[in-house]
């Protein structure tokens, strides 16, 4: 099998000495080369051919955005952003996924050397996944699996019953690699009037908010980071926190959300499973889910789960998906009811949400 050569790009010597021995590290991966900026990388690139390229965002002479801009213009080939975990780099980097990088990693701001070694794992195992995909890619790829594994169990036992509180509908979305424009596409789409949306991307806890701001300025819904206790309402969409789990529970009177400090579920927090796994227990059939693009199957089960409780589902489908590992799992599961492209996906949330529980089971 022939090795995933990368390109490093930084204008920092100590970060390219750092993430090209990390990268070379791993048998899977070739390192072909290093350039200090975009000028130099762009002659590297046609010099070396490289699979994958790790660019900076801050660099001279051109910075990093504008030249991701022009190569996915002029040469459209996976990248993996590297930017700091400071609000200004997440929302760089946001921005970055917006014009077509893959996935990015977080860069430490101090102790590079440590803090990189202890990070390896997780550069290769991007650098890896961004090799099987295009641009906006189409392919489902594995995770490296390392840590030990837990189920939605760890934060909340499953429901004997589904919920059957009736009411309006509540949407909920799940996605990871791919998904901060997923569900950019998603929520734009939606009305300011659209029933409540609450939403868990794998994200770190830096970038989180930021992105819920970003979704803000772009959807004319009200969206915002979810905080713990905050009653759920039609025309706003909830994005959980990187740091917490987010749970949808009934107080007696209203649903409200829920931040949970629990441990990871399927090696991430917020976990799709724990999110999905509240709904069913609290709203039951009344609940629309989709689970968009991304990296493993975190969502699956607990899609699944929902589809049992008599809740309309949904995954995005291949050719739309950055990765197919998420909704590609759920489907092979049997947990959704339909697969659509990402465009078509707003637009049939909404006429689900509009029809009674049991006609949309049926439409």
């Amino acid at each position: 099998m022939a090795r995933v050569r990368v390109l490093v790009v930084d204008d920092s010597a100590l970060v390219r000495k750092l993430m090209a021995a990390m990268l070379a590290g791993d048998p899977e991966i070739e390192v072909v080369g290093t350039a200090a900026d975009p000028l130099i990388a762009r002659e590297k690139i046609k010099q070396l051919h490289p699979d994958v390229l790790t660019l900076d965002v801050e660099m001279p002479r051109m910075d990093g955005l504008t030249f991701l801009e022009n190569l996915m213009r002029l040469h459209p080939m996976p990248v993996v952003m590297v930017s700091s975990l400071t609000v200004q780099g997440a929302d760089v980097t946001l921005r970055a996924l917006e014009l077509g990088a893959v996935d990015y990693f977080a860069k430490p701001s101090s102790d590079l050397a440590s803090s990189f070694g202890g990070s390896a794992q997780e550069i290769c195992a991007k650098v890896k996944l961004a090799a099987q995909t295009r641009p906006r890619a189409r392919t489902t790829v594995h995770k490296l699996e390392v840590a030990p594994r837990l189920s939605a169990d760890a934060v909340l036992p499953r429901a004997q019953t589904p919920g059957t509180r009736g009411g309006s509908p509540i949407i909920a979305i799940g996605a990871s690699t791919g998904g901060t424009e997923a569900v950019r596409v998603v929520l734009e789409s939606m009305p300011p009037d659209a029933p409540p949306i609450l939403v868990t991307q794998h994200i770190p806890a830096a970038f989180s908010g930021p992105f819920a701001a970003r979704m803000d300025r772009c959807s004319a819904m009200r969206v915002c980071e979810a905080q713990d206790g905050q009653p759920i309402q039609s025309g706003h969409a909830y994005i959980a926190p990187g740091s917490h789990h987010l749970l949808i529970m009934w107080d007696g009177a209203r649903h409200v959300c829920r931040l949970h400090d629990g441990p990871l579920v399927n090696r991430h927090k917020p976990s799709v499973d724990v999110l999905f796994r509240s709904m069913a227990a609290s709203v039951g059939a009344a609940t629309i889910a989709v689970l968009l693009t991304g990296m493993g199957d975190d969502g699956a089960r607990g899609l699944l789960e929902l589809h049992q409780a008599g809740a309309a589902t949904l995954v995005q489908d291949e050719d739309s998906s950055v990765v197919w590992g998420m909704p590609g799992a759920a489907w092979k599961l049997g947990a959704a009811r339909e697969m659509l492209p990402l465009d078509h996906i707003a637009e049939r949330l909404l006429r689900l949400a509009r029809q009674p529980h049991d006609s949309a089971l049926r439409a």
